[in-house]
Parts: structure tokens; sequence; C-alpha cells
């Protein structure tokens, strides 16, 4: 199998080597994509509307967020033509983020050549310069379809790709058919917990939220004998005399794992951190800043960093006074927000990811994602911000913990750090909490001025997925939550009486 896999490398080696010439020159390469896009802008009754006629033009072009072009995308209904471009539509998809209601991102053939690019890199780089793969089986996250009638959105994730590449890799996927057309999502993990375990030669696993690799680890982990029962004959014996094990040794059970591709920056990065523990000797690759909207930064194990997709998006960047920067401008150290242009009819889009520059590789900025720009919770004008909310929990001694979120609570106002495990009691953590965040002075002012009661902390390994089923009864894509350091919003007394229900049997 490893020489088919290299050629697999030598078939990805002409966009890698495309990708690096850009990165020794991205001012050239960014006005070359700035130019192509904005062919597409003159061409579109949005850009005519704007009154767009040539690149020098390109400052009339309005900032906006999706809001802004919502009828421009949707009008009355989603359609295969659309004013932001001349191209047509061959689907739409919803995102899942964290905050703010679904939005239909519009795909044309060329933004999902920006992917498929994109994923030629990435495949390329580690092919030749990552772990020394054999077998090539690849579980990709396939999220299920829970809301019925999403004709439209993508039926899973390799459809990000052009149909030679998806071609190409289907007979190197662990997936069994109809997989991705279950709506139950207890049918969904029972499913796909027994493809994966009769994978035994697995050697990549790709999903976008490591939680979501955690959640079937624990299906399996809680359903061993009835997994053993239907996997008789289906496995070797040695296999399945792991699945008895209390404590079951996932190494020893995928012995041919190399790698795990998931996010591991901002609210994620606990929860990759706890899949490096329980995969030691695994490559866990972070995977970059990549939205629906576009594919932004790729991983490439050379540059020891994230770098973005300059041939294929416009890139500027806004710092925190209100300026505005391009691609090759940016300074080591500093923060900024992203608003991109890309070749499926989103122009200067402020998409709301904030990234601080690491270093350069070659003559290309590496760019780390830290969250959402203006995560800001301001109950009562304490005023806390996700990298401050998330540098205080860092402060605090949550080793062995995975997954934290610290969400607001309107009556009476205060906060509640939600945890799936902790070594010390909630009690002692609420203190330290407390403490850390009043570091902020609008957050110690509100609780000098009694306006915020004190901070409770609730435990259970149940939390997670508790938020996960109410995310997914609100329409999100499962393989795509993201549960938020902070939430933004005060939280619902429904969702806080079943917290309050599943903390107290803990307890």
């Amino acid at each position: 199998m490893r020489p088919i896999i290299q050629l697999f490398g030598q078939l990805f080696a002409a966009a890698s080597r495309r990708f690096q010439q850009a990165l020794d020159h991205p001012e050239l390469t960014q006005i070359s994509v700035q130019r192509e896009i904005c062919d597409r802008l003159i061409a579109s009754k949005y850009g005519k509307t704007l009154g767009i006629r040539s690149l020098a033009d390109w400052q009339a072009v309005p900032i906006v967020d999706y809001d802004a072009l919502e009828p421009w995308i949707l009008g009355q209904e989603k359609r295969q033509q659309i004013p932001l471009t001349p191209e047509p539509i061959l689907f739409y998809e919803k995102t899942s983020g964290s905050t703010g209601a679904v939005k239909w991102i519009p795909y044309t053939q060329s933004l999902r050549r920006s992917f498929n690019q994109m994923f030629c890199v990435w495949a390329h780089d580690l092919i030749v310069h990552g772990p020394k793969f054999s077998t090539g089986k690849i579980y990709a996250s396939i999220s299920p379809q829970l809301n019925v009638g999403d004709s439209q959105s993508l039926q899973d994730d390799l459809d990000y790709l052009d149909g030679w590449l998806r071609w190409l890799l289907r007979p190197w996927l662990v997936i069994p058919n109809g997989l991705n057309r279950l709506n139950d999502a207890q049918q969904f993990k029972h499913q796909l917990a027994l493809a994966l375990l009769q994978a035994e030669k697995l050697e990549i696993i790709s999903v976008w939220s490591p939680s979501f690799l955690q959640v079937h680890l624990k299906y399996i982990a809680e359903n061993q004998e009835l997994l053993r029962q239907e996997l008789q004959g289906l496995i070797s014996p040695l296999r399945l005399q792991l699945l008895q094990e209390n404590d079951i040794p996932w190494m020893q059970l995928w012995s041919n794992l190399k790698l795990i591709s998931c996010w591991d920056s901002a609210n994620a990065a606990d929860q990759a951190k706890g899949l490096k523990l329980q995969f030691p000797g695994v490559f866990v690759q972070g995977k970059g800043l990549l939205a629906t909207e576009a594919p932004m930064t790729i991983p490439l194990i050379a540059a020891g960093g994230y770098v973005p997709v300059l041939d294929e998006v416009f890139f500027e960047f806004e710092d925190d006074t209100g300026s505005l920067y391009k691609l090759h401008e940016l300074s080591i150290g500093q923060e900024y927000t992203i608003i991109l242009s890309q070749k499926g009819g989103l122009y200067r889009y402020r998409i709301g990811d904030r990234v601080r520059v690491t270093h350069y590789y070659r003559h290309t900025p590496c760019l780390e994602f830290l969250g959402r720009h203006q995560a800001i919770s301001d109950l009562v004008g304490e005023k806390l911000q996700a990298t401050f909310v998330q540098d205080a929990l860092n402060r605090l001694n949550l080793q062995g913990t995975h997954f934290q979120s610290l969400v607001p609570v309107s009556n009476p106002p205060h906060y509640i750090l939600l945890l799936d495990t902790a070594e010390q009691k909630p009690e002692i953590i609420a203190q330290q909490l407390d403490q850390a965040l009043s570091q902020s002075y609008h957050y110690n002012l509100a609780r000098s001025l009694g306006q915020l009661a004190p901070p409770e902390v609730f435990i259970s390994p149940q939390i997670p997925e508790l938020l996960t089923s109410i995310r997914l009864q609100k329409g999100s894509i499962w393989g795509g939550i993201k549960h938020p350091i902070l939430a933004t919003s005060p939280i619902s007394t429904e969702l806080l009486q079943a917290l309050k229900f599943i903390n107290s049997n803990i307890s």
C-alpha cells in the first residue's frame, strides 16, 4: 500500500509546488487572486449595483457581515443563480457556528475548487513530511442529517471536494452505506461504532471538533457488551477481548492509527490535548482555520504552523484601531480580525475570526486562530471577553478537564462554569474562578457593587452531550458543533434546570 500512497503524493505534487511558490511571493499572489475575484464581482448584479468597474474601485465595496448579504443570497428562497456571482450555485451549506442563527453559504464550482486545492496541498505535506502511512484507511467525519429536508446541503465532508478526488478517495474510506441518511443520533452512533471497530487497519481519523470523536469513544465504552455480541465473527478474537476491558486500550484496538486531524485551537485546545493523552504516539494535528465560507489556513509540518490559503482567498486584516492591512503587511505578535473575499460570491466578508501572527514561513505570515472576534458577555456591564476568560481558566487547577464553558445566567445575574470532570471540589474552583475573573476591572466592580452574584461550578461528564443535543435540536450540524469557552447569551431556564439536574446527580 505504501507505494500507492506515495503515488498519491506525486499526484498532489503540482498543487503543492504552486502553493510553495505563492508563499514566496505573497503580495503578488494576493493581487492576482484579488483581481480574479474582482472580475467575478464586476460581472455580477451586486457589483453593478455598487458601481464596481475595475480593481481601482475595490475600496467602494462595503465590508459586510452575513446579515447584510442574506437578501442577496437567499432572496425568497435558495436558488441556482444569485446576484452575487455569475457562476451557478451547486448547493447551499449551512454553518453551525457557536453564535447567531443558521447561515446558508452558497457554493460554486470555483469555491469548491478552493477547498480542493487546500486538501491537495495538505495531503501532499502529510505524505511527504508526516507519519509513514501504510494502510491508507481513513475515517472522515460524516454528520447525521438530524433535520430532514436539507436536500441542498452537503451529504458528507467529501462533498467539499471535486468529483475526481472524491472518486479517488472513496475506496480508502471507512464508512457504512447510508450513515449520512440516519436521522436518529443513537442509531448513528451505533452504526458508526460498528464500522470503526471493524476497521482494524484504520490509520487516519479526520473530524472537525475533537468532542465529536470523544462522543463516539464514550458510546463504545458504554455499550461494550452489545457491540461485542454484534461483532462476533466480524472482528478478531483478540480485538473482541479488548472490548471486554474496563479501560479500553484504544491504541491496541487501532494499532495502525497514525494521524488524528481535528480542531486544536481556542475552545478546542483542551479537548485536543485529551485525545493526545488517549492516543499516545499518534500525530494529533490541528485543522487550521477552515470555515464553511472559505478555507483560510492550512497546517504545514515544514512551516511549523498554519499558513494562509493565499492563492485561493483574498485576505484583509483589521486591527483593534480599525486600520486595515494586507497579508504581507502583518506584524509578528499582533492580533487581527479577518475580512475575506472568496470565489463563491462573498466579497469583503467579515467572518468574525480573530488570529495572531506567530512567525513567517518563507515570506508569508503564519496565523494562529484565537477565537471569535468580540465574543463578549455583558450581563450588568462586566464586559467579559473570551480570550480573557480563557486566560483566567488557564490559571485554575483544571488538569484532566477536557470540557470548559462559562455561561451567563440572567436571574440572579452570575456565571456558571461547566466542566466534564475536575479533581478539586466545585466550591474551591468557584472561589478561584471568582478571583481570576476579578482581575477584570468591570467584573470586579460588578461583584463589589453586588450586581453579580458569585459564580457556580457544575461538574458532570454528561454536560457536553446535553449541550450537543440542545444544539442539534436547534439545527446545528453535529460534526461541526463548537462549544464556546464563553457563551455570550444568558442560558435558557430549561437548559439551566437540566444542568442542575445532572449536576445534583453527580454531587
